[in-house]
This record gives structure tokens, C-alpha cells and sequence, in this order.
């Protein structure tokens, strides 16, 4: 337990955004054998025991390991998403006022506004250059307390404690400095690789803010994780640590990783894209078999995270399907998700085939409950789906908290699964593990 959960939160340190937690999930499949490949490039020569991944702007991976199996295959897909709430940074963001210079930003995705306030913040995305008439990519990551977003004394508002409404463009502007000396470009340019010397000009970029807080162990036994981007990293690193150890030749395991789970998935590389039928379709013919067959042997587990019961809003939660963080792992039931009996019952058997307990969550009948990657790839691709998840506190605060068990019951029951093969037959369907 004391392993997974270190490098969790060594992974969570080095993954301030989307963009960051793709490029650091290509590295390490490309350190334990991997092949990259392309969009725009064809498919051919695919190894029959070859192992492979393909981004999508930068943003979203799918990974998968081939079989030499074509009669009845079919594929095992956990899905989980690379962002998380944040604020992103407009363009032309500087802004001065006084001695302040401060950056104009805008939301993204539904968080807890106040949890942002005086913490240590920084900057990290994707930026565009270009030279000599070439567009380059390049990451950058300001690593140092950059930014803090200072919250009003109680002086001065008194109704602080009373009223919570919080607006993005009047309240929560960060600060950069008290000094106009630099812009946010000149700030960009000493980061990039180079320090920004093979760059003509910057054109534009993809920046968030993010929380610079460490991830660490909470409680009298060290019961808790507090970190930020637990949702949705927490079930993101044991789901690809699971797929990078399976071994399995009777399916072809698949780990998907889309970005913008967080504003509703609609974009190029989300899951409500068609980069997910896309890549079956490419491994369906690269392996010559039928994508329709293996379709209907295909089994996806969703992984996000749920829900907890809060320790002081007991009654926000079901009556009858009370979630407890420790207690292992969530099975999501509700319209919105992609569960249904079938699906639960065989992840159910997953679970206790490898030891691991789980619990049921449903959301009260008179609160809203969201929607999840596992309903909507179902959109572009109609498979068998279960939604799943570690028990969370705090969702969409900047700070998270998860118990310290959860994270190897994650991985437990998605190892089983990778290495297990579901078998249908007519009314009944069988679970084959190692």
C-alpha cells in the first residue's frame, strides 16, 4: 500500500495539468517498451504481441497490447480522465493596476471557487512558437510559488462567512507581481527549453493554474491522502499502473486517458470525440478481426472518482447506499452512468476474485447527479460499461482527500481485470482470470 500510494503522489507532483499527465504517461510506456503511433500515419506491421499507444493533441493517450488471438477477442478498456478543475489563462492576460500586475483568467470546469484562495499557484500548459516559418509545440511549467489569489479580510467583507458567490473576472484574478518589468510572454520565454533561444516569436498557448501544494498523508494513522487533482489522478495512476503490468493474450487490454472529462468531453480528444471508435477501428484492422464481434466482447470500466459521505453532511448523501471512504471501491448506479446489472454483478466478481470490497453508490433522488466517460463513449461506442471509483471528500475543491486504502484496492481489482477474460455465451457469461 505504502509503494502505490508514494508514487501516486509523486505522480500527482509531477502532473499539474492534461497536458503534463499525457506527456508523462507516454514517457513511461515508452521506458517499459511502448511503441508510439500516429494519426496520420497508417497502421501497418502491427506485432502480433506488440505493445503501442497514440496521443491526440497532447492531450488524451490510448495504450493497448496486441493478441494473437482472432477468433472471439475481444477488448478490456478501463477509461479515466486527465483534468481537473482549474482556471485557464487568456490571451493578452496582463493586467496592471497599481503595483499589481495580475492575470485575466477564466474558469474551467465546475470547482469550488473559494478553496483557491491564498494558496501557492504557478502556471503550466502547452505553448506555440514559431521559426524560420515552423510551429513547434513545447511544454512549460513555471516550477516555482508563482501566483496567489488573496482573499478579502473579513474587515472589509463582512458578509464572507455568510455568503459564498465568488466572481472569476472581479474576485479571483491572481497576482503575479508588484512589479511591471515583465510580461506573462517574457515569463513564458525564460521557461521553455532554451530558454526560449531557437524562438522567434511565442503565437500563443494553453495555460492553467494550478495548485503547488505537496500531496500528503492526514490522520492519527495515516487513514487519508490530501492532494490536489485527486480527481481524476487518483484513479488514473493505479488504472495505468495496472495496464502497464497486465499480461493477457486471450483480449486486447486497452487504457484510455481523455482530457476534458471536466467541461462535458465535447472536444476533439475527449471521450465524446471519436478518437475512441477511432483507435478499435485501427487495432480492429491492423489485427484482421471483426470489429462488430469483438465489440460485443468488449467489456469498459469507467474510472472516476465518487462521491464519500462527508462527516458533516451525512444526510446529502442515499439512505441506503452510504459510501465510506477506506471501504473500498465505488460502484456508480443512476440513469447518468453506464452501469446496469449485468455490468455490475461482473465487476462485483472482479473485485472478489481479487480480494478487494467494494460498495454501492447512489445519489439521493431530489440531488443532480452527473454524467461520466463511461455513458458518453457508450455515445460513439456501444459496449458493455460499468462506472466505478475511488470514494472522494472535497470534489472539485483545489485540495482532495481520499483514504490511504483505496488507491491499492483501485489497482488490485483493475490488474484482475486486465489479466481476466470475460466469456458470453448466449445467456450466461463466464469470467476467466489468471
Amino acid at each position: 500500500m505504502e509503494n502505490i500510494n508514494k508514487k501516486l503522489m509523486s505522480f500527482i507532483e509531477e502532473t499539474p495539468n492534461a497536458y503534463y499527465c499525457v506527456n508523462n504517461l507516454r514517457q513511461e510506456l515508452i521506458n517499459n517498451g511502448f511503441e508510439e503511433l500516429y494519426e496520420n500515419e497508417p497502421w501497418i506491421n502491427l506485432k502480433e504481441d506488440g505493445k503501442y499507444f497514440v496521443t491526440r493533441n497532447d492531450s488524451s493517450l490510448i495504450a493497448f497490447k496486441m493478441s494473437d488471438k482472432k477468433e472471439n477477442i475481444g477488448f478490456n478498456i478501463v477509461s479515466a480522465h486527465t483534468d481537473s478543475p482549474s482556471f485557464y489563462i487568456k490571451p493578452n492576460a496582463d493586467m496592471f493596476d497599481g503595483n499589481y500586475m495580475k492575470l485575466n483568467i477564466s474558469g474551467y470546469g465546475m470547482m469550488l471557487n473559494y478553496t483557491w484562495f491564498d494558496r501557492p499557484l504557478s502556471l503550466a500548459g502547452r505553448v506555440v512558437t514559431v521559426k524560420d516559418g515552423e510551429y513547434k509545440k513545447q511544454l512549460v511549467n513555471v516550477d516555482k510559488d508563482l501566483l496567489i489569489i488573496p482573499s478579502q479580510a473579513i474587515h472589509m467583507n463582512r458578509d464572507a462567512n455568510e455568503k459564498i458567490s465568488f466572481n472569476h473576472q472581479v474576485d479571483m484574478l491572481p497576482l503575479i507581481s508588484l512589479n511591471n518589468d515583465k510580461k506573462l510572454e517574457d515569463i513564458i520565454r525564460e521557461n521553455l527549453s532554451n530558454f526560449g533561444k531557437d524562438v522567434d516569436k511565442i503565437c500563443d498557448y494553453d495555460l492553467n493554474l494550478y495548485n503547488r501544494d505537496s500531496a500528503k498523508y492526514v490522520g492519527l494513522n495515516d487513514e487519508l491522502i490530501l492532494a490536489p487533482r485527486l480527481d481524476d489522478l487518483a484513479s488514473l495512476f493505479p488504472a495505468f499502473t495496472s495496464f502497464i503490468e497486465s499480461e493477457n493474450t486471450n483480449s486486447i487490454n486497452v487504457l484510455c486517458a481523455f482530457n476534458n472529462e471536466e467541461i462535458g468531453s465535447l472536444t476533439l480528444q475527449g471521450a465524446d470525440s471519436t478518437f475512441f471508435i477511432d483507435t478499435l477501428t485501427r487495432i480492429a484492422n491492423a489485427s484482421n478481426i471483426d470489429l462488430l464481434v469483438a465489440l460485443n466482447n468488449t467489456f469498459v470500466i469507467s474510472a472516476d472518482n465518487a462521491h464519500a459521505m462527508h462527516p458533516n453532511a451525512a444526510s446529502k448523501n442515499d439512505p441506503t447506499n452510504k459510501v465510506l471512504l477506506n471501504n473500498g471501491l465505488v460502484i456508480k448506479h443512476h440513469i447518468n452512468y453506464s452501469t446496469d446489472a449485468v455490468t455490475s454483478s461482473l465487476f462485483k466478481g472482479i473485485c472478489e476474485n481479487a480480494k478487494v470490497p467494494y460498495q454501492d453508490f447512489a445519489c439521493r433522488s431530489d440531488m443532480r447527479c452527473g454524467a461520466t466517460l463511461g455513458r458518453i463513449s457508450q455515445s460513439h461506442v456501444s459496449v458493455d460499461s460499468v462506472d466505478i471509483g475511488l470514494p472522494q471528500l472535497a470534489m472539485h475543491s483545489t485540495n482532495e482527500t481520499i483514504g490511504s486504502k483505496d488507491v491499492l484496492y483501485m489497482y488490485k481489482s483493475l490488474l484482475e481485470f486486465y489479466n481476466s477474460t470475460i466469456i458470453k455465451e448466449k445467456n450466461k457469461i463466464r469470467i476467466l482470470h489468471k
